[in-house]
């Protein structure tokens, strides 16, 4: 599976964390640069996860506009494993 991540300035263990649950692509978008609103998030993606702490709120507005035409699934969780790991169950089950 694939997974971009907004948010976060650096993901740290989460990216190996998200590894061990079966997710082989995974991208990173900080998501509180000025360039980081037009970034455009790719269509073969099936996981968006917003990191909610992490992230401007002007990027959020400007990315759901992609969100909605993404056939993705977005997911929203605090920048703690625990918090992404259930998230992550949630939607996996």
């Amino acid at each position: 599976m694939s997974v971009i991540v907004i948010g976060g300035d650096r993901l740290g263990n989460i990216k190996d964390n998200l590894k061990s649950n079966g997710f082989d692509e995974i991208k990173h978008i900080t998501g509180r640069k000025s360039f980081d609103r037009k970034v455009i998030i790719p269509e073969n993606m099936d996981l968006v996860l917003v990191l909610t702490d992490f992230i401007s709120h002007k990027t959020i507005q400007t990315l759901k506009s992609q969100f909605k035409k993404s056939n993705a699934k977005i997911l929203y969780a605090k920048r703690s494993w625990i918090h992404i790991e259930r998230t992550i169950n949630d939607f996996i089950k």
